[in-house]
């Protein structure tokens, strides 16, 4: 349960590496499987039959409208999945017209856009010739209705991203997901099922590896180990990914291995060459690396044979085949063109090093190996994936997918694909450090360089030192600049509610985020609220940074994110709504202006104006 639009990296590296090795490995996408099937007319006939079956009472208004409008919607579904899949580009005109689809709750979003007198809400987003875009958009309204009556008619956890992600992220016990896993399945559920059982057919496999990248996947993919062991009992099956290497490195409970049979830690490549060779009777259960198993007496343990990762310089090319590029859903629901990114356009996904060079930030798992093992392969070595991956997809685009992507890399990477003539479009996630200087954001923006995303994490020097982020607002201001300059858009991720942030600190780092919009310094962000994880210095040694750890139950399942009690005592959820508030707005060009207490939601007298000059961040980036 992932991106519509592109498959996750995870299968696609393993996949290529394992064969690498003279492994026969193959790799299918049933997240994507689990959607096309859903959204078909049959399937729809289906949610259908589930609506019908609740009492009227209970119905919300999507789901009303949906079985109002019911024939519509199934005459319309697969010519506008198939539009979204770029098979059938000359729908946009119907599309986009406003009279081919039926227009569900969703649609009501583009009532808070102005009208520029032409009787189009969407005028000021795309004008006159941006059809393409503006019937995608629309698209996307659609199907974002649609799966809201799969939530509320079908199945109250679905969601594309974060399905049923309540049942596995930092709970503390497996008892939830065993309960979900034991109840009647759902449409969801039996749709799922099927499509596994497919996949083994065709497949035939000994061995089947689930990637759980985040806690919206898990449910997921215990349910097709469930239904895996319950007709192929035969196959083992192994659990790896995000999910496993943040919040299962503690894991005692001996229920998960009634569906899975390995759980390896980290990165896959080296424990998979041991567990193959288990599986082959070339080595023993206590030789596998990083891998839980269920042992004899029925209690958890994890297998840790020492020996070395398998160098990121030889991880091999990762490989596509096998997954159906040309059935991703390009979906734009943020009238944002940089935000946009995430959810439009099949991109490649690859990784310019491992790890984090910088492995500083206190918020940050830096303890663990995904961030702490850094290592960087040749532009060289960089360049001949890419020239692979283009040879194989056909496609040019590339998300480098890196923590922090290290500036001299993808400065040696710039010069290497421009010294071979080799053109593609590419964007990543960087740290806004000075290095990243206006003559190196030109020469990224050469090489095809389209878009940077970094951490501003908490606008406040005072914060930013605290975090460790090695960075000042000022820096960043310039940094962004730079990259703006460049013809290259910037996202910043941003942070509230970080130890000792109070509601001057909130309202000042609104006022810094407002300027950099107003300054052009970045075209996109999004505010998330800070979480305390085990694997992180605030985690780890709560006292450095003013705040108290609560103590947590005894854990047998997941763990990861801790409460903390903060003596500042700020209510930031208040706080977040005004944030996430200004950020959209800001997004699309709206009351960038306006003073940034019109958007905190607090009692008269309670917002303190802020304490940053109007015209800090001009001046920083050499303004008057």
């Amino acid at each position: 349960m992932t991106q519509l639009n592109t498959p996750y990296p995870s299968t696609a590296y393993l996949t290529g590496f394992l064969r690498s090795q003279g492994v026969d490995a193959v790799q299918d996408d049933l997240a994507l499987a689990l959607v096309l099937a859903l959204f078909t007319p049959e399937g729809l006939d289906q949610v259908r039959d589930c609506a019908l079956a609740q009492p009227e009472a209970e119905r919300t208004a999507c789901v009303n409208y949906f079985l109002d409008y019911f024939n519509r919607y199934q005459s319309t579904i697969a010519p506008t999945i198939a539009f979204l899949q770029g098979r059938d580009s000359t729908l946009s005109h119907r599309i986009a017209g406003r009279g081919f689809l039926p227009e569900g709750p969703r649609f009501a979003s583009l009532d808070v856009y102005e009208d520029d007198g032409s009787g189009d809400p969407l005028a000021w987003a795309f004008g006159a010739l941006g059809q393409q875009d503006r019937a995608r958009h629309l698209a996307t309204l659609y199907l974002n209705d649609l799966a809201d009556v799969l939530r509320d008619a079908v199945d109250s956890r679905f969601e594309f991203v974060r399905y049923a992600e309540q049942l596995a992220g930092s709970q503390a016990t497996f008892e939830p997901l065993a309960q979900a896993l034991a109840a009647a399945p759902s449409l969801v559920d039996t749709t799922l099922q099927a499509l596994t059982l497919e996949v083994i057919a065709k497949h035939q496999p000994q061995l089947v590896l689930l990637s759980v990248p985040f806690p919206g996947a898990v449910y997921a993919a215990f349910r097709m180990a469930q239904t895996i062991k319950a007709h192929h009992p035969h196959i083992r099956i192994g659990l790896g990914g995000g999910f496993v290497n943040t919040e299962l490195r503690e894991l005692t409970e001996p229920r998960v291995f009634d569906y899975v049979d390995f759980i390896s830690l980290d990165s896959g490549e080296r424990p998979l060459l041991a567990l193959l060779e288990h599986l082959q009777g070339k080595r023993s259960v206590q030789r596998l690396v990083r891998t839980f198993v269920r042992n004899e007496a029925g209690t958890v343990q994890l297998m840790n044979w020492a020996e070395p990762d398998v160098p990121f310089e030889d991880v091999g090319t990762p490989t596509w085949d096998g997954l159906p590029l040309d059935r991703y859903l390009s979906l734009l629901d943020m009238l944002n063109p940089m935000h946009r990114l995430w959810s439009d356009g099949r991109w490649n996904k690859l990784t310019v090093a491992h790890g984090c060079y910088w492995k500083k930030c206190s918020f940050c798992d830096v303890s663990l190996d995904y961030i702490s093992r850094y290592e960087t392969a040749s532009a060289t070595t960089l360049v001949n994936r890419i020239e692979q991956i283009v040879a194989e997809t056909g496609q040019t685009g590339f998300h480098f997918v890196d923590e922090a992507a290290p500036p001299k890399a993808l400065k040696a990477l710039a010069e290497e694909l421009l010294r071979r003539k080799v053109h593609i479009s590419w964007w990543g996630n960087i740290r806004f450090e000075k290095t990243f200087t206006p003559e190196l954001a030109g020469l990224l923006a050469e090489s095809g360089c389209i878009a940077m995303s970094g951490g501003l994490e908490v606008a406040s020097d005072r914060l930013l030192s605290l975090m460790k982020k090695g960075v000042s607002v000022e820096q960043v201001a310039q940094v962004t600049k730079g990259f703006s300059e460049a013809g290259i858009l910037v996202h910043a991720y941003l942070m509230y509610g970080f130890p000792t942030q109070t509601v001057q600190d909130t309202v000042d780092a609104l006022e810094y985020v407002r300027q950099l919009f107003e300054n052009g310094c970045i075209q996109s962000g999004f505010f998330h609220r800070f979480a305390c994880t085990v694997h992180s210095p605030v985690g780890k040694n709560p006292e450095d940074y003013g705040v108290q750890v609560v103590s947590l139950p005894d854990v047998s399942f997941a763990k990861n994110d801790i409460a903390f009690i903060d003596p500042t005592g700020t209510d930031h959820d208040a706080l977040g709504h005004g944030l996430k508030k200004a950020i959209y707005n800001y997004m699309h060009g709206v009351g960038v202006e306006e003073d940034v207490r019109q958007w905190f939601e607090l009692p008269k007298g309670k917002c303190p104006k802020t304490l940053v000059p109007r015209n800090k961040i001009s001046r920083a980036i050499g303004g008057a």
